[in-house]
């Protein structure tokens, strides 16, 4: 059998770094964010009983928090995708664009909103606004990781915390720096070289 040929090389400039350089330290552990997803998957099974609650996420981020957490949950659920996109001239304004929307209807059914971070809470108040305008029974925050440091919203309903965390750039587990490292089983800290521009 002829050997395949190996596949183009992309310019250095494309490929990241590997974990053990691009991570400073390890800020929660694999082992630390599964009990946590178990302990808030219990929380909400008890508090939405017998309610059959929808749940939506923001792609991508929070897409591996979406999975584990609604296979830890004891009550039936559904799930839902939104995705957003910042305009390019406001990186950090939180003012978004909407570039997928729901494919479920939401009136009358009880959301919870299922973030990996919130930060400023800008984001997560223009999606709260987006939700709460189709008049859904309820709708709450349930987010990972919450970091207030640069927090502007601080009216959101969040019912349901992870682990607070300090200002400094998280990757791993649905977070990425530049679409890379979301698939690192734990959430670390990364080496603030790579920030610098």
């Amino acid at each position: 059998m002829a050997a395949r040929p190996a596949p183009d090389r992309a310019p250095s400039a494309l490929i990241p770094l590997p974990p053990e350089q691009a991570v400073r330290e390890v800020l929660l552990t694999e082992a630390q964010i599964q009990q946590r997803v178990r302990e808030l998957g219990q929380e909400i099974s008890r508090d939405y009983a017998g309610l059959a609650p929808i749940l939506v996420t923001v792609l991508k981020g929070g897409l591996y928090f979406l999975a584990d957490l609604s296979r830890a949950l004891t009550i039936p659920v559904a799930l839902d995708f939104m995705a957003i996109t910042s305009y390019a001239a406001r990186p950090a304004s939180g003012v978004v664009r909407l570039i997928k929307d729901l494919d479920e209807e939401i009136t009358g059914r009880h959301v919870i909103l299922v973030e990996d971070i919130i930060d400023t809470g800008l984001t997560a108040a223009y999606l709260l606004r987006t939700l709460s305008a189709r008049d859904p029974a309820s709708l709450h925050i349930c987010t990972l990781l919450e970091r207030t440091a640069h927090r502007i919203v601080d009216t959101l309903p969040i019912r349901y915390r992870g682990f607070t965390i300090p200002d400094v750039f998280v990757v791993g587990y649905g977070l990425d720096f530049r679409q890379w490292y979301r698939t690192l089983p734990y959430i670390g800290v990364l080496n603030e070289a790579l920030l610098q521009p």
